[in-house]
């Protein structure tokens, strides 16, 4: 049985209790919302990562995207990477390679890794279909669900899918006035197929077997924004919605099948329009978990989009989002390196670290409280023990070394807690 059955049961499994403990959170509760679908626990039993609870009441978590692309491919640096956003810590990981070793390269990281693994199946499908048809848009559906299948017996604990793309929304795409169209690899992928093939979309038409196969190895399915706004031009347009309207009503067919899911969105939003899409999302999807990528709050940061990202997170969070992709200063550029990995899963944390303790959840208020005490006391190991980035703070400390411990070089003598501790 799937997590979300056991659920319904009555039944606890051991990732719920795992959950629980790790959040300090009533066993009651977390099976209560994986049974409504509000709580999502990506484990698929083949790969049995350590489990990882996505939701209505948890800490914000955090995605770190790594893979190859068909410029650059490296399984062991996609280890790496993968390995580093752990260490500065990411709760899951997405593998989105694309160049011809990508089957390789996720089994490798589903061996190396012990965190929840993601991958975007309609990539591998549509990238063999070009190695051996010549063009993505000759793939067919067994292809497509051919990969999905075998992605789930390698072990993919969640998959993104972008169900939401029908023949009637890229029409209406098509018709509309924005002005980066479509953003997304994967829908764009899907979009292409649809219009060449003048078919509807087979993760749509044939829902109820992405279903089964979901189900049978309990995959969670990451409903794709494949519509997202693409800069912040397009955010919350006609488009956007529309494919959320449909994302809503596969949710409730997803629960119906006893298949967790969750509801990706937008990349490019203005902060004053923030609040309000999570809300809308909430609404339409009854409360489903939402994973956002950033968003990205202005598009005139390139190199710096993390930050970008970061901003947007933090409001995202705090609005409702459960769930963050991290944007490394790669974004739009390149793909990105361990360095980048870095500083895009840091950004990440302080964004999820953020909302958190403005939500007043217990463990992150009480971390903001002993990084106070830390820094009334001087006390700079355990400061730097607590930070996201252990080694940074401790090499600035070191900079310009002082004599005495209750200051450093910014202040010196003059640093307002020593004189007032000193009154």
């Amino acid at each position: 049985m799937t997590q979300m059955e056991e659920a319904k049961k009555g039944n606890t499994t051991p990732q719920m209790e795992e959950v629980a403990r790790a959040e300090d959170y009533k066993i009651k509760n977390i099976m209560k919302r994986v049974a409504q679908g509000r709580i999502v626990i990506p484990s698929n039993p083949i790969h049995n990562p350590i489990p990882c609870g996505i939701g209505e009441g948890l800490s914000t978590k955090i995605n770190a995207n790594v893979g190859s692309s068909p410029k650059l491919e490296d399984p062991e640096l996609e280890v790496k990477k993968s390995l580093v956003a752990i260490q500065y810590g990411a709760d899951t990981i997405m593998d989105l390679s694309t160049g011809p070793k990508l089957a390789k390269i996720r089994k490798k990281i589903l061996e190396e890794v012990d965190i929840p693994i993601g991958t975007v199946p309609i990539y591998e499908a549509g990238v063999k279909a070009a190695e051996k048809n010549g063009s993505i848009v000759d793939m067919d559906e067994d292809d497509i669900f051919n990969t999905i299948e075998k992605q789930a017996r390698d072990g993919v604990d969640f998959m993104t899918v972008h169900s939401g793309i029908t023949l009637d929304t890229v029409e209406k795409l098509e018709r509309s006035n924005r002005i980066l169209g479509m953003v997304s690899r994967g829908g764009v992928f899907l979009a292409t197929w649809i219009k060449h093939n003048k078919m509807e979309n087979p993760l749509y038409s044939n829902y109820e077997y992405l279903l089964e196969i979901a189900h049978e190895y309990d995959v969670t399915l990451s409903l794709g924004d494949g519509l997202r706004p693409g800069c912040l031009a397009d955010a919350s347009d006609t488009p956007q919605l529309q494919e959320l309207i449909i994302l809503g009503e596969l949710v409730e067919k997803a629960r119906e099948a006893n298949v967790q899911c969750m509801v990706e969105g937008p990349g490019h939003v203005p902060i004053d329009q923030i609040p309000a899409n999570m809300k809308i999302q909430k609404t339409l999807c009854k409360g489903a978990p939402f994973y956002v990528l950033g968003p990205i709050v202005t598009d005139m940061a390139p190199g710096y989009d993390h930050i970008s990202a970061a901003i947007g997170g933090a409001i995202a969070a705090y609005y409702g989002a459960d769930f963050i992709c991290y944007v490394t200063p790669a974004e739009h550029l390149t793909i990105p390196g361990i360095r980048e990995v870095k500083e895009g899963v840091i950004a990440s944390k302080i964004a999820a670290q953020a909302a958190d303790s403005a939500k007043r959840m217990e463990r992150a208020w009480n971390m903001e409280l002993e990084m106070a005490r830390a820094r009334r006391d001087f006390n700079w190991e355990r400061q730097f023990e607590l930070a996201f980035d252990h080694e940074k703070p401790r090499k600035y400390r070191m900079q310009c070394p002082v004599e005495e411990e209750d200051m450093c070089s910014m202040c010196g003598e003059y640093c307002a807690l020593r004189l007032f501790k000193r009154q």
